[in-house]
């Protein structure tokens, strides 16, 4: 129920087309062809940090950029990515730009993105292993 509640509302449904710097100080390009999870989060987020294992276990299996929103700078996300033994796309959101191009109010939030770039789901809050990768199966 939360989900729906809390889903943000956005412009477009269609995957935006960018190429953005990861924490790792690698680049990655959005784009159709995968699935893809775009998933918004942050380091002071209890919320978040018990759903971490879970978005590991999905970036195993599929195509997974995840944003951290106001966590500090790359050095200490890396830190924290590094203490938890997590090793997904992480996008540094340091002025929560992102978060508000998605309109995301809540933390954990989750998009799922089909094959062809068409969002398909959209989670709020905490979503477990079995309920992320079977929306990712849906989303091929």
């Amino acid at each position: 129920m939360i989900s729906y509640i809390r889903t943000p509302e956005l412009d477009s449904k269609v995957l935006p087309a960018s190429t953005v710097r990861l924490v790792d100080g690698s680049s990655y390009a959005l784009r159709k062809g995968k699935p893809l999870l775009i998933h918004f989060w942050a380091t002071w987020c209890p919320t978040c940090k018990l759903e971490a294992a879970n978005i590991e276990r999905v970036s195993q299996k599929y195509e997974v950029l995840t944003i951290a929103v106001n966590s500090g700078s790359d050095e200490k996300i890396r830190h924290f990515l590094q203490e938890k033994g997590l090793h997904y796309r992480v996008l540094n959101d340091k002025n929560g730009e992102w978060a508000k191009r998605f309109r995301v109010e809540a933390f954990p939030t989750t998009f799922i993105y089909n094959t062809q770039g068409i969002l398909k789901f959209t989670e709020t809050g905490y979503t477990t292993t079995a309920g992320l990768l079977a929306r990712m199966a849906l989303a091929e």
